[in-house]
């Protein structure tokens, strides 16, 4: 099993790693599955189903699609080009992506939002067509976004997810007992097998450098955050409020207060900037989602700046050692609020961030997965539940109080040995089976919870 630290954090747009940065992505793919038929075409057609039906508004999915099929993709993404292509394509209900010449597409009559029909693989579900002259179908492709960004086909889903094919690497753990067993017999660390594991699939020139990449991005989407006033996008009239926090924190004396409750307002505000630029559809990174990505940003700007030693020689191995947590979550869980609620997302992201940060405060193989495993224990059950489907309420605060949690657990680990009663695996087992029997209308639809018991308007 690898997946990339450059795959758990992409650098995308917001809201939705699932719902928006997915569905762009799968009409990027089925474009190129255009250009590769032998077939000509004049039309496309789109039918949204299951979550990316009931909140796809609330998270940009018509829009993020309809971009899509003119040829954006999340890592190059412009705001003012989108706009402009926005407006021309719904006055001339055409798009014109590169190499297929002009295809007839109206938003409001070839994309549709099937409330009723639940596709089988996964609840963020669509379908992808092309047409010919007559309106014809003659290109057919599913796609399920299963969170993070991550897309798959239908036929990718149904072939399983042990489908890795790519060289062996060396420390090829499965699940948090063989990681711990690879680092006891190796005497490295999580971050160190993890970097192995990277470099044997091509990475050593380009990691150091990614890395980096990933935290300028995502201490940038902090400072915009925290330089940002205003109201958010939506119609829910959500106040920005990670300016005046900030303002107030460096009023009362910038980063050396000493009462004790007031780092964990600091840790907040650098989660709730980066969780209100996303709802604004900034620029963020998936960490391991969208709507989960202030946890881990907020956790690292914390040891930066509030920890004594910090240095930034060990954001690499922060970010190594959560993304291989990352790893173990998504292939034997889910890292999708629409599959597993939000314990999936904030809870990964939270049980990310300790690991993260145990480690680079010095913790063992044994105490990061403690660290891991006391995060995400107390976030299972979370249900996903945006007011009008929108990553705002409860998403932006959920996140500073996932930092919050990362941080406490982290510190938790350190005062033991890495001994601990529920081993990370356990929790992850259960956190994949808690959110099978959790009802669909707490996963990501806004039917039930906060979404239809607060005013939505």
């Amino acid at each position: 099993m690898f997946l990339s630290v450059f795959d758990m954090f992409k650098v995308g747009i917001g809201p939705s790693s699932s719902h928006t940065m997915g569905p762009m992505v799968a009409a990027a793919r089925f474009l190129d599955l255009m250009r590769a038929s032998p077939f000509e075409f004049s039309g496309v057609r789109v039918s949204l189903h299951g979550s990316l039906a009931f909140t796809g508004v609330g998270h940009a999915t018509d829009r993020a699609t309809i971009l899509g099929l003119a040829g954006f993709v999340p890592e190059s993404y412009d705001a003012k080009t989108a706009e402009t292509a926005l407006s021309d394509i719904r006055s001339t209900g055409t798009v014109t992506p590169d190499g297929l010449g002009t295809l007839h597409f109206n938003p409001t009559r070839d994309l549709t939002f099937d409330y009723d029909t639940i596709l089988p693989g996964h609840a963020n579900g669509m379908i992808l067509m092309a047409t010919d002259a007559q309106g014809d179908v003659t290109l057919r492709q599913t796609y399920y976004s299963i969170g993070g960004g991550f897309v798959m086909s239908e036929q990718e889903l149904a072939a399983g997810k042990d489908t890795d094919e790519g060289p062996a690497i060396p420390f090829p753990f499965q699940s948090a007992a063989e990681m711990l067993d690879m680092a006891a017999q190796s005497g490295k660390s999580i971050a160190a097998m993890k970097h192995a594991n990277e470099v044997s699939r091509g990475c050593k020139a380009s990691l150091g450098k990614g890395t980096a990449r990933l935290w300028e991005v995502m201490n940038a989407c902090i400072e915009r955050g925290l330089d940002t006033p205003g109201i958010l996008p939506g119609g829910l009239n959500v106040k920005r409020r990670a300016k005046g926090i900030h303002q107030a924190l460096m009023a009362e004396s910038g980063l050396n207060q000493t009462a004790p409750h007031v780092i964990n307002d600091w840790i907040c505000v650098y989660a709730l900037a980066v969780n209100e630029e996303n709802a604004g559809g900034g620029q963020v990174v998936t960490a391991p989602t969208n709507g989960a990505a202030g946890v881990l940003p907020a956790t690292l700007r914390y040891y930066l700046d509030h920890v004594p030693g910090a240095t930034p020689a060990h954001i690499e191995d922060f970010l190594l050692t959560a993304a291989a947590i990352g790893g173990l979550i998504k292939y034997n869980a889910s890292i999708s609020g629409a599959e597993a609620g939000c314990q999936a997302e904030v809870g990964s992201a939270s049980a990310m961030a300790a690991a993260g940060l145990c480690a680079v405060l010095g913790g063992t193989p044994e105490q990061v997965e403690n660290a891991a495993e006391i995060a995400l224990e107390h976030h299972l059950g979370m249900t996903c539940d945006p007011v009008r489907g929108l990553v705002q309420v409860p998403c932006i605060e959920r996140n500073g109080l996932g930092a919050v949690k990362a941080v406490t657990a982290a510190s938790l680990a350190l005062r033991g040995d890495g001994t601990h009663f529920v081993p990370l695996d356990s929790c992850i087992e259960t956190m994949r089976q808690t959110g099978l029997d959790m009802s669909s209308n707490y996963k990501e639809t806004s039917l039930g919870g906060l979404a239809v018991n607060v005013p939505n308007c």
